[in-house]
């Protein structure tokens, strides 16, 4: 190494230094924004992309739209997902797959979102509350579906459509007690009498 190389290098790592000290110099005098956390909760902003937990989305009359498919369960990275579902009667007597629980584990969840993304019914989403600190690591186990099941209004079956009766030539017997007497049946009876 000669004395050209020497001192070209020290003016490198001389104006580099300079550089760097630019931006902390700046740094040093630029206004401090502190946030009052967690004072400041009223006034926090959360941009609505921001992935938090997951949760179900409830209609006005608490149903969520989930049809234990469990595509997401499958798509999830590290079985963050645990659908336990139960088989139940339909009135029409076939049998159907329905939910029984959806639980959650925060704790391993690494919010990529193909849950949320590939669910064909969009029953789920993130939510972007933040606060999800605990103290027990038990406590990040969720289950989303925490409304009490509803059962949906049976649909009502249409009434068969009312039939004629069939005239028969055939009358069936009748006892003496309740034969009905028509009136020519009456005339003929009273010519009878007069006879005897």
């Amino acid at each position: 190494m000669n004395i050209k190389e020497y001192f070209s290098s020290l003016f490198e790592g001389t104006h580099s230094l300079i550089k760097g000290m630019e931006v902390t110099g700046k740094e040093l005098f630029t206004k401090k924004v502190t946030e009052q956390y967690p004072e400041n909760r009223a006034e926090l902003k959360i941009p609505e992309r921001f992935r938090a937990t997951l949760q179900f989305i409830y209609d006005d009359e608490g149903y969520h739209k989930c049809i234990a498919c469990k595509t997401c369960e499958r798509n999830c990275p590290n079985g963050t997902i645990q659908i336990i579902t139960r088989m139940v009667d339909l009135p029409n007597g076939k049998k159907k797959m329905k939910l029984d629980k959806y639980m959650y584990d925060l704790g391993s969840c690494t919010f990529c979102g193909l849950c949320v993304s590939t669910c064909p019914t969009d029953a789920i989403e993130f939510s972007n509350d933040f606060e999800q600190a605990v103290f027990r690591r038990e406590a990040l186990l969720k289950q989303l579906n925490y409304l009490p099941e509803k059962e949906k209004p049976a649909l009502a079956l249409k009434p068969a459509p009312a039939t004629k009766p069939e005239a028969t030539d055939k009358v069936a017997p009748q006892d003496e007690a309740t034969k009905v007497i028509e009136p020519k049946d009456v005339q003929t009876n009273v010519e009878q009498k007069e006879t005897e």
